[in-house]
Formats: structure tokens, sequence, C-alpha cells
């Protein structure tokens, strides 16, 4: 189980890295605008902060995840998330394919938290330090994005709030060869990426992850009381 998880959520950040690269094209393009071999310092700071942002996000959702696990009274509750969890799952695998845009509703529920956060942004412009790129990629990190929203559905079953950055970071890690390389060696091969095939597979692997856990939900009751409800 957890080896699923967490090859669905790498391959999600993977495939569907492409819409990340699109939404932090700006931020890349602003670090490209430097010369030489002083912009990929620049580039793996921003990244590093961006995905440590995701950690702490996996994190506070396993906390959440573990708090209702301790809580005996609360077992639709935890059912619910769980289905919740693999429905994700299969909506993602569906967006990969390119058959839903459940990504793009998803990203309306974070546009108050970025209201807040993107005045910040604005200081740490020219990002021409790694200070500067590293802080501009804490606070990037909480952009509104659904893809993001999803993972951190699985994020909450994960139990622990070890677990659940976990699973949030082999999603960031999957982003990072497109956001990365965005506008420089990327484009060389993104068209992997791109091609329809590809897509389809991947979607449908993801998509059988999710299938598989909803298969499974019948039988969740017993595994939460006997405390191995977790992803790993």
């Amino acid at each position: 189980m957890s080896v699923a998880i967490f090859g669905a959520v790498f391959l999600t950040g993977l495939l569907g890295g492409v819409h990340c690269a699109g939404m932090c094209g700006g931020i890349v393009a602003a670090l490209s605008g430097q010369t030489g071999r002083e912009r990929w310092p620049l580039h793996l700071s921003y990244n590093l902060g961006r995905i440590a942002s995701y950690g702490v996000a996996g994190a506070l959702a396993g906390t959440v995840g573990s708090l209702g696990l301790l809580l005996d009274g609360v077992l639709p509750v935890q059912i619910a998330l769980y289905v919740l969890a693999n429905l994700m799952l299969v909506l993602l695998g569906l967006y990969l394919a390119g058959v839903s845009g459940v990504a793009a509703g998803l990203e309306r529920i974070g546009v108050r938290l970025w209201k807040l956060i993107q005045p910040l942004t604005r200081g740490l412009l020219p990002a021409d330090t790694l200070p500067r790129a590293l802080a501009l990629g804490v606070l990037w990190g909480w952009l509104p994005c659904g893809l993001v929203y999803g993972i951190l559905l699985t994020a909450v079953l994960a139990g622990d709030p070890l677990n659940g950055a976990a699973i949030m970071l082999a999603f960031g890690l999957g982003t990072l060869p497109n956001v990365l390389f965005a506008g420089l060696a990327w484009r060389r091969v993104s068209g992997v990426a791109r091609a329809r095939p590809v897509r389809v597979a991947a979607g449908g692997l993801v998509l059988g992850f999710g299938v598989y856990g909803l298969a499974n939900a019948a039988s969740l009751s017993q595994h939460i009381r006997s405390g191995l409800i977790c992803l790993t």
C-alpha cells in the first residue's frame, strides 16, 4: 500500500508538473534572467523552499489525520476521509489522462490564503541571492494548486505528521524536473511527458491506485479499529 501511494503521488507530480511549471513560470523566468552558472543555485534554492513548504503542509495534514485516528467516535469521518482520498487519486488519474479539469476547480480553495501571502513575495524580487530565492520558494509553495490540494487529502490519511510530510515531499520531488528545468533543458524532453499515450498510461495507473483503495473501503472500519489504517 505504501509503495502504491508514494508511487502514485510521485507520478502525479512528475507528469502533472507541466501544470506546476506553468503556474511557477513567472518566477522561474525571473530566476532564469541570471547569467551563466549563477542561475542554477538560485533555481535549486527556490525549489528547495517550495518543496519544504509542501512538506510542512503534509505534516499539518498528517497531524489532522492522526487526531482523527485517536478518536473512536468519529469512525464515519475516518471512512469518509479514506474514501475521499482515494476518490481524489481517481480524479487526479483522470486529470493526468486529460479527461478531467479537477485541478482547476480545487485551486479556488486557497485563494484567500494566497491573497495574504502574495504581497510578501514582492519584497523578495529580484530573487538574486540564495536566501531570497529560498524565501521566495517557501512562500510560492503555498500558491493555490489543485494538484497540491489533491495530494494533501491523501496526506491526511497518512495518520501522522512524518508520513504526511513524506507524501508531500514525494509529490514535490516529482514536480522538480518540470519546474527546475522549465525554459531550459526540460524543453527538450517535455514532449515525452505531454505525449497522450504516456499521460493516459500514467493516469490509468494513478486511477488504478484510487480504485484499489475504494474497493477496500468496505473493510476499512475493521482496519481502523485494529490500528492498521496507515500508509506505512
